[in-house]
Order: C-alpha cells, then structure tokens, then sequence
C-alpha cells in the first residue's frame, strides 16, 4: 500500500514523539461506510482492528439510517451519526429535509476527529466524510469505486481492487492507521436478546430467499426440495422477509414445505436474533448472508448471477459460498454442505 500524499503525521497526536502512554490522549476516529447492508457489516471487522491497536480510542461511525441498527450491535462503537441520503434524494428541497440536513451536519461537526476513514470509496461518501473535522483518508484513485473521490482526501491509499471486500476495508484503515492487518476477521458483533412465540420447537435452519434482484434469486422449487429434506431430518424451517412480495413468497414457500413458519415482519435487531438462534442459515446474495456469518451462525450462501470471490460471505466460522455467474447449486450440494452442522 502506497500513500499519495505525505506530511500529515499518521495517527494524529498518536505520531508526535512522546515515547511514554501516559503523554498521549485517546484517539477519536470516525469511519463512514454509508450503505448498503452488506457493504456494512463487511465494515465491522475495522472497529476490532482498531481496538485492538489503540485500546483507548473513541471510535465513531456515520451510516445510512436504515441500516444503523448493525454498527449499534458492535459494543466498541461509541456514537452512530446515521445520515438519510436516499430518503433526502426524494424530496430535496422540501423544509425536513434541510432541517434534517441541518441536524447532521451538526453531528458531524460536534466532535474533532484524529482521522476519519472513507471506506466506501464513493464521491457521495467523501462527501459525506468531509463534514466531519478532521483529516480525511480513503482509497487513491486507482482502488476507489469512484475516482473522482480521491480528491476529496487528504491522505490517499491503494489497496489491491482483487482483495475481498471485508480485506480491502481492514488494509485501508490499517494503512491510515500506521499498523499491520493480523489474523481472521472479527465482526465482534453479538445479537440483541429476543424470543419469539412463532419459532418451530425443535431446531430450525433459516431460508433468506429474497435478494435486491430478480436475477439472483435461487428457484422455488429449489428451497421447497431443501426445506422438505431438512423437515425430514427433524428441523424446522423459518423463512423471513421485508416487503410484501417477499414475504407472499415466503408464505407460498413455507406452504409448500410444510410445518414451517413465514416470520412476520422483523427489525434487524430481531432479525439478528433470529439468525443467531438458528443451527444453520441458507441465503441467497443478500447482506442478511453476511449478517449470520458475521453472527458465527453456520451458513452457505448461494450465487447465481454474481460472483462470490470480491463480496462473498467471509468470516472465522463455518461458511460455505456456492455458485457464482451463471452457476445454479443444486438442493443437494446445498445438504451436502450443511452435514457437517447438522450431524
């Protein structure tokens, strides 16, 4: 990793000379990773690395509204600004919205930041990140996913574009850091305690069967043979869902199957302790993929139109990816993978 502009002391206060800790302040660092859910989650794995070098740093975290819930599930995460920029775009120049704008803009400003990291590499992301006070780091033009907001930062870093996505965040908060990428990914996350009165008895494998596209979806057919196989083994299945057309396809699957459950409608908090209660998750291309895998919950993620190798699920646990572009796994290979859970 190379840096494209030098003379800013790496790490603030924490680069100026003083040799003893008892000198040195603790560091307040704001990461902005905006959107969208699985993007992340594959951004947790920073806060543990930071922790890890500086035990004594305020780590702050700018994210999209409706996904605020996850950077709140990570105990090392001190202050969640959420920003609304989707729901802003829809109604730019009615008076909430300047209001709303007003109010995070104010949260931005509240705190003076050692560093603040860009992870997402977007123009509207850097754009975000300058906001805040502070140096601003993130991916040099040739790693970002838009060029155009490397200049917007004040220190610039290339990481390698065929890195995994979880590594490529850890390498550049590592790079504006000064310290060295070390061991698994630790998404450091644990789920929110829940019960809920319409889970199966016995044990049961969640189905995450909707996707943001038609073209990643796995077939009906395919999760109805899995779901009445695994039913046959003595598990119960859960199916959840978000809008209305996932959740009729999650009733007409759990009918299909049989003795299964079509959950109702779930905030993430509850859908993590969904996935964290489970013996095993099957997902398709989707960030709840992520968020069982960050949860250590056994799953395999199935790929049909993308492929698995930059953004799929990645983590210390077990976790399988199957397929990829123009790949369909079979409900058997599908079984044959989860056996070693299921045993």
């Amino acid at each position: 990793m190379t840096t494209t502009e030098s003379g800013w002391r790496v790490a603030g206060i924490y680069n100026c000379g003083f040799e003893k800790s008892s000198f040195y302040l603790p560091m307040r660092i704001l990461l902005v990773k905006t959107s969208s859910l699985g993007d992340v989650i594959h951004n947790l794995p920073v806060v543990g690395d930071i922790r890890r070098h500086f035990p004594e740093a305020t780590i702050d975290w700018c994210v999209e509204e409706g996904f605020a819930a996850i950077p709140r599930l990570h105990p090392a995460v001190d202050e969640v600004i959420p920003v609304a920029v989707r729901r802003w775009r829809k109604a730019l120049f009615a008076a909430r919205t300047w209001r709303e704008f007003a109010t995070f803009r104010t949260q931005m400003q509240r705190n003076a930041y050692d560093a603040i990291i860009d992870t997402q590499g977007l123009l509207k992301s850097a754009l975000i990140a300058r906001r805040a006070r502070g140096p601003v780091s993130g991916y040099a033009a040739d790693s970002a996913r838009e060029p155009l907001a490397a200049r917007l930062y004040h220190r610039r870093f290339s990481v390698p574009s065929g890195e995994h996505a979880v590594r490529r965040n850890r390498q550049l908060a590592a790079a504006a850091l000064g310290y060295a990428v070390t061991g698994d990914a630790d998404y450091g996350i644990a789920a929110p305690a829940a019960s809920f009165a319409w889970l199966p008895a016995r044990p049961y494998v969640v189905f995450l069967t909707a996707t943001s596209r038609d073209d990643k979806l796995w077939p009906e057919a395919h999760w109805i043979t899995l779901g009445r196989q695994l039913q046959a083994l003595g598990y119960g299945v859960v199916l959840p869902a978000g809008n209305a057309v996932e959740r009729e396809r999650a009733a007409r699957l759990a009918a299909a199957i049989g003795d299964s459950v079509a959950a109702p409608p779930l905030a993430i908090g509850e859908l993590a302790a969904l996935l964290a209660g489970a013996r095993a998750v099957v997902g398709v291309d989707t960030g709840l993929s992520h968020l069982a895998v960050a949860l250590a919950t056994p799953t395999v993620a199935l790929y049909v139109a993308t492929d698995p190798g930059l953004t799929g699920v990645l983590g210390s646990g077990f976790h399988r990816n199957l397929g990829g572009r123009g790949q369909m796994p079979a409900p058997a290979a599908v079984l044959a993978e989860l056996q070693p859970v299921l045993a």
